[in-house]
């Protein structure tokens, strides 16, 4: 990774960025600035969007409770969108929390949730999902947002993303040789990685995926893993094998 500015605040605004031209900042924004940062104005501040790249701005305060930053320096170009998608059973709030975080740092482009026979929570927030990869990507260093999609069920979820690249999934039954090789064989590009919940994956579920072509199967080790550990896991074999590592 090339020399990065790991002392200056870090923020994600949705307006547009370009030199010389003010972005107003939100209540939140100015209030950890200013308040919490305790910066004054002339500090600096590095801005990001998802899609003008990543600036060095300077922080002009406009009053008690209101802030604006002035961009003065594209510092990195825009990075193209991650062709990963991560597939994932939807897990209880703190854990999802943990995982939407930890899957946006290992560089997951799309998190979509999908609704097995075994899902631990039914109702999804994706709100909350896109506010959690909003805070990874702002902790991490990352350009570009990852889509954080409304839930699918099993087979919608499959009829969507088998069409556009091979799709990975974790199976605690599948023999525990090792995956990089069953990745190795893989082509480069866009995938998906499919993760179930702590239940399993269900007999029917399990023999659709088998029955699939554009469909792989991998073991994570001689241990069962939780959904959280395992996204982790199955992110960095991944990402390690046949991603952008």
């Amino acid at each position: 990774m090339p020399a990065y500015d790991f002392k200056s605040p870090r923020l994600f605004v949705a307006a547009d960025l370009a030199e010389g031209s003010p972005v107003a900042l939100d209540p939140a924004q100015a209030n950890y600035l200013m308040n919490v940062m305790r910066l004054e104005t002339g500090a600096s501040v590095l801005a990001f969007n998802g899609r003008d790249g990543e600036w060095r701005c300077q922080l002009e305060r406009a009053g008690k409770k209101k802030a604006d930053l002035l961009p003065e320096a594209l510092l990195r170009a825009q990075t193209p969108p991650s062709q990963l998608a991560y597939l994932f059973a939807p897990l209880k709030h703190a854990r999802l929390d943990y995982m939407v975080q930890k899957a946006v740092e290992m560089g997951a482009g799309i998190l979509q949730p999908v609704m097995t026979q075994h899902v631990q929570s039914s109702r999804v927030n994706v709100e909350r999902m896109q506010a959690n990869a909003i805070e990874a990507a702002e902790q991490c260093g990352i350009l570009t947002i990852a889509e954080c999609r409304e839930p699918m069920k099993f087979d919608a979820a499959l009829a969507a993303y088998l069409p556009h690249g091979p799709m990975i999934f974790c199976d605690e039954r599948e023999d525990a040789q090792s995956p990089a090789a069953t990745l190795a064989a893989l082509p480069r590009g866009p995938l998906s990685l499919l993760i179930g919940p702590e239940g399993g994956f269900s007999a029917e579920e399990r023999d659709r995926l088998r029955a699939e072509g554009g469909v792989t199967a991998i073991a994570l080790g001689p241990r069962i893993l939780r959904a959280d550990t395992a996204a982790v896991a199955a992110l960095a074999i991944v990402q390690a094998v046949i991603g952008d590592w």
